[in-house]
This record gives structure tokens, C-alpha cells and sequence, in this order.
């Protein structure tokens, strides 16, 4: 072909025109092609290859590779071609129809840059670190390489502005599972979960994709100061479904009920007879009310409180203070527990009784020295 005819088809080219192109030769900052149906060479700057900054052609295109292209400047004898403009063009009007369908989109992360993400989709889009998850991350360097799904947030063809976000995905099928798990969950249900955030007043336990509340009365039998101090974050637990309300999304659940009670097995660790250390709780007329273990109270009725004779048990004793009783009886089925301190002083009052027989020049005997003491105890 001459220089005057290769110059003549040149200019039957102009500026927009959309061409295809077969990759012939690759340098390091730029691509030659074959036009498809000519015999004018056209030429892809590296800038006109892709919407992100690359440093090598080839990491974008190979050699044989068809692309679809458009002319952006006819010179003498080969034209200059854009990759990345026609991309755009196609990539505007599809995300535009995306955008509006609110549809997900899948992507490749290209790069990690400050602030955030980098993605190609045909136009450069950005994903602020704030929009990635739904938590914090300190560092997104093992993001690059990763395909995630993202929703288009703003879109803005003329300040080449795209922004996506993973973060609002991740959200929206939260959403759809706390739909349908409210939907089947049931009052009374125990389910396995896992501890996700703890707070002044209870705990947050993820129960297959929905946060549900343990307040911190149902953590513990016990009485609970601070949360953390009977539960951790991450931690798998068993808890019981209290109440779901559905309207407004929200699920009360309790550790507590899944948990032995304080009274299971109270006969093996309180039997009859045993002497246990308590602390006076409440103060009642007719006796006191002893914790001998952690949400077990023990009656010690007026009359066992003391071997003298009282009014009111406020007489001898006082709430907190820390009391010695011995258990007359228990009734596990009925939470009942029957205590005794009185018990507990006659034992002591008659081992302080001295046995030491008087020497027999006395003349005393075994029943006087015994009578004598009895009737100190009157």
C-alpha cells in the first residue's frame, strides 16, 4: 500500500469513530493494532488502556487479544485509539440501569489506596474504608485480589464519580435474614449463638445473623456487676428465646435459662444435718432469711434463731451479717430450705460443759457437776 493511499484511508477515519482491533505488538507504554477490515495501524496509548493507572501494557492485554475501540485523533498514517473511553461509555449507561434496579454488582479489588478500595467497572470506582464492612478495619491490605459484591451509592458520569459499598450488601441480607428468622423464631426456643458486643446492660448474641439482647439479669443465677465479668466477645453460648417482637425487630434472649439452677441438686450440696456459712438477707417477723449459696435462701424460723427467748428476730441479728446454720430440712421441688442456728449454739454451749471428773476428796459426783451446768443454760 502507498503512503498516499494509506493517508487517504486514513481519512475516511474520524474522531469517535467505535472500530475493532486485534493486538499485534505490545510495548511498555503502548499497543498496536490491527483495524479490522483496513490496513491503517492504530495505536493505544497506556493511558487510553484501562480507568485505573497501570505501569505496563501488558498487565492489561495480550498479544491476539480483540478489543473494541474508538478513534480519538486521525494522524497521517495511523489512527489513536482509546480502550478505556469506550469501556466508560458502555460502563455508564450499565451502571446507570444498575443503579436504579438496585442491583448488586461483583468486582474484583484492584487496588487499596487511602481512604479505601479501588475497583474496574470499566470506570474507576472507589469504596471509602467506611463503607467496606459493616465493622472497623485497621488494615485492608489483604483486600486487594478479593471479588466482593457492592451497591452503587452515587454515580456522577461528568466528575468521573462512582462510589460503591460491600457495607450496605452485607447490611441489606442481614436485614433479609432477621426478616425471615423472626419469622419462625418461637418464645421458649434454645439456640446456640455467639457473643458479638457487650454493654453496660447486657450482651449482644448473634443467633444466625441477628443480634438478640441477653440483659444482664438473664446472664447469671448470680448476681452480675459488669457483664464481662461472666461473658466474653466471641464467645459461643447457649441461650433461650424470652420474647420476639416482630414489629419492631427485636429478640430477647436469656443465658440464665439455660444454665442449672441454683436449687438443681440442692439435697447433694445442702443435706441434712450439714453445717453451712450463709449471710443474713432479709429480716422477717417470724425469722430470717439466710443465702447459703448463690440464689439460695434458707429459712431459720424465730425459734431456731436463739436458745433465749426473743421477740423479734432484729433482736440477735441484722441484715449482712454473716451467720454459721445447720439444715433441718429440704425441699427441692418447693425451693424450700429449713435452717438452724439455735442448734448450732446448744452444741457449742455443751462442748464448753467441763467432763473433768473432781477429785473424789470432794465427794462430788458426775450428776451434780452436769445438773450444775444445765441449769447455767436455763
Amino acid at each position: 500500500m502507498t503512503e498516499e493511499m494509506k493517508q487517504v484511508e486514513v481519512q475516511s477515519f474520524k474522531t469517535g469513530d467505535k472500530v475493532q482491533g486485534t493486538v499485534t505488538k505490545i510495548e511498555e507504554k503502548q499497543v498496536f493494532v490491527d483495524i479490522a477490515g483496513s490496513k491503517v495501524d492504530g495505536i493505544i496509548p497506556i493511558s487510553e488502556l484501562s480507568s485505573l493507572h497501570i505501569d505496563k501494557a501488558s498487565d492489561v492485554v495480550s498479544v491476539g487479544d480483540e478489543l473494541s475501540l474508538v478513534v480519538t485523533k486521525v494522524e497521517d498514517d495511523l489512527l489513536v485509539l482509546s480502550k478505556r473511553k469506550l469501556d466508560a461509555e458502555k460502563a455508564w449507561v450499565e451502571l446507570r440501569e444498575k443503579m436504579a434496579a438496585n442491583e448488586t454488582i461483583e468486582a474484583e479489588v484492584k487496588d487499596v489506596v487511602k481512604g479505601g478500595l479501588v475497583v474496574d467497572l470499566g470506570v474507576r470506582g472507589f469504596v471509602p474504608a467506611s463503607l467496606v464492612e459493616d465493622y472497623y478495619v485497621e488494615d485492608f491490605s489483604d483486600y486487594k485480589g478479593k471479588t466482593l459484591s457492592f451497591k452503587i451509592v452515587e454515580l456522577d458520569e461528568e466528575k468521573n464519580r462512582l462510589i460503591l459499598s460491600h457495607r450496605a450488601v452485607i447490611e441489606e441480607e442481614k436485614e433479609e435474614k432477621k426478616k425471615q428468622l423472626l419469622e419462625r423464631i418461637e418464645p421458649g426456643q434454645v439456640i446456640e449463638g455467639k457473643v458479638q458486643r457487650i454493654t453496660s446492660f447486657g450482651a449482644f448474641v448473634d443467633i444466625g445473623g441477628v443480634d438478640g439482647l441477653v440483659h444482664i439479669s438473664q446472664l447469671s443465677h448470680e448476681h452480675v456487676e459488669k457483664p464481662e465479668d461472666v461473658i466474653s466477645e466471641g464467645q459461643t453460648v447457649q441461650v433461650k428465646v424470652l420474647s420476639v417482637d416482630r414489629d419492631n425487630g427485636r429478640i430477647s434472649l436469656s443465658v440464665k435459662e439455660t444454665l442449672p439452677g441454683p436449687w438443681t441438686n440442692i439435697a447433694e450440696k445442702a443435706p441434712v444435718g450439714s453445717v453451712l456459712e450463709g449471710v443474713v438477707k432479709r429480716l422477717v417477723s417470724y425469722g430470717a432469711f439466710v443465702e447459703v449459696f448463690p440464689g439460695v435462701e434458707g429459712l431459720v424460723h424465730i425459734s431456731q434463731i436463739s436458745n433465749k427467748h426473743i421477740g423479734t428476730p432484729h433482736e440477735v441479728l441484722k441484715e449482712g451479717q454473716e451467720v454459721k446454720v445447720k439444715v433441718l430440712d429440704v425441699n427441692e421441688e418447693e425451693h424450700r430450705l429449713s435452717l438452724s442456728m439455735k442448734e448450732l449454739e446448744e452444741k457449742e454451749e455443751m462442748s464448753k460443759i467441763d467432763f473433768q471428773l473432781p477429785e473424789e476428796s470432794k465427794g462430788f459426783q458426775l450428776g451434780e457437776v452436769i445438773g450444775d451446768k444445765l441449769k447455767d443454760l436455763k
